[in-house]
């Protein structure tokens, strides 16, 4: 009896179980991938993460890390992934990406641009690197990861602001001074086409405009309205549409700086006297940039008004709220109303229907406050409050009138210490 292979059912049950306590350990014993079946053959052992089936898909860890030992180490699955570094040590020439970096980060039409940059570099050939010139602060911390070879920031004062005149100049002297093979910016409302048609009226370059589909040899541009496409040579300088390129998601990059230390900077005409305040609810919603949005979840709509007037956010609604009569049909986000494109919604009291989660599919950071930690609009929220929204919405407020109470304090302070 003593010759008899015996199996361990329970061993067995532990080692397909990844969340057990002793998981780890049951797993560090078949290492080499193999097991004993019952017949004392050797068996490939199918629960190991990265096991290669007989179809040939590695099996991968879905947990992501979130299993824990009884020891309080992670899975032993759990490896971070350390993407291959990109370099390029001596640059031939570069594509240069002027991303709109709308609250200093890079959005996702920047994204695509950098990504659609090191396209034409493969295209063209040679050792050619992606820069990115960015002006004003920079918030942005993984510049690496979307692209960026080497990276040119401006941070001098007379780049605050709108200063078309001054930013142009400096592009421009960057222009003498690389060995530039394309400028590529975004055609958007947050500045990257304005600033490209400035450039390429100095430079004395026929840009491309409107443009969906490049390469290196060609550029197809929309026109009449997007009714018609346009094609053309590719130009030294083009204003690209989002969804121009695949943002790079493989590779890492150096991001090293490129310092200017003799940039002329232009005294220009246009002077900047900031920003005007405006009524939210003048702004239209589709363009609106913050949207505070409220749905059933909403019992105090006095409050409601007041939240979204401390914020300074335009007012949104969900269907229900509007057939309720609690607020305007203009105001109704989703398919049935307006599609949004915020930077931030606030969600307060929407469960998120269907035709909801579609008019805010192009939003880029969502706030959930919801009591149902389970509905549709927290899973989609990058931020979810769990709560009664007639508390968090006072504390809210609260936090802001204190912030703002200590920001002019300071000021106070710095104006007399002046």
């Amino acid at each position: 009896m003593s010759d008899i292979i015996r199996r361990d059912p329970r061993a067995e049950w532990i080692i397909r179980n990844r969340l057990h306590p002793l998981h780890d350990q049951y797993v560090s014993q078949e290492e080499g991938g193999e097991i004993r079946g019952p017949s004392g053959i050797i068996r490939k052992f199918p629960h190991k993460v990265g096991f290669i089936g007989p179809n040939g898909v590695k099996r991968i860890d879905r947990l992501k890390g979130n299993a824990a030992s009884a020891t309080g180490k992670r899975s032993s699955a759990t490896q971070e992934v350390q993407l291959p570094l990109h370099q390029i040590s001596s640059p031939e020439f570069y594509v240069v990406v002027v991303p709109d970096l709308v609250g200093g980060r890079l959005t996702s039409h920047d994204k695509d641009i950098l990504g659609l940059a090191h396209k034409l570099i493969s295209e063209h050939g040679g050792q050619g690197a992606v820069a990115a010139l960015c002006f004003g602060e920079v918030k942005e911390e993984h510049f690496d990861l979307a692209g960026v070879d080497r990276l040119i920031h401006l941070n001098d004062p007379a780049f605050d602001g709108y200063a078309p005149e001054a930013r142009v100049q400096a592009l421009a002297y960057v222009d003498t001074q690389l060995t530039v093979k394309h400028w590529l910016f975004p055609d958007s409302v947050h500045g990257g086409a304005d600033l490209g048609s400035r450039l390429a009226a100095k430079l004395g370059e026929r840009p491309a405009t409107q443009a969906w589909q490049v390469t290196a040899e060609q550029v197809v541009c929309r026109g009449a309205s997007s009714s018609l496409d346009i094609s053309r040579a590719m130009p030294r300088i083009a204003m690209l549409l989002e969804e121009c390129g695949d943002a790079i998601d493989e590779t890492r990059h150096e991001a090293s700086s490129i310092e200017f230390a003799d940039i002329p900077l232009l005294e220009g005409h246009i002077v900047d006297k900031g920003l005007m305040d405006v009524d939210p609810n003048a702004i239209p919603l589709a363009e609106a940039e913050f949207i505070l949005s409220a749905g059933n979840g909403i019992h105090n709509w006095d409050q409601f008004h007041q939240a979204a007037a401390t914020l300074g956010a335009t007012e949104g609604a969900s269907r229900v709220a509007v057939d309720d009569g609690f607020m305007p049909r203009i105001r109704q986000v989703g398919a049935t109303g307006t599609w949004v494109t915020a930077r931030v919604y606030i969600a307060v009291g929407i469960s998120g229907a269907i035709q909801h989660m579609q008019g805010i599919g192009q939003v880029d950071k969502v706030v959930a406050i919801n009591t149902d930690a389970g509905c549709d609009m927290v899973k989609r929220a990058a931020l979810s409050v769990i709560g009664d929204s007639e508390e968090i919405l006072s504390e809210l407020m609260a936090l802001v009138n204190a912030h703002r109470n200590q920001a002019s304090s300071e000021s106070e302070e710095n104006s007399h210490a002046a």
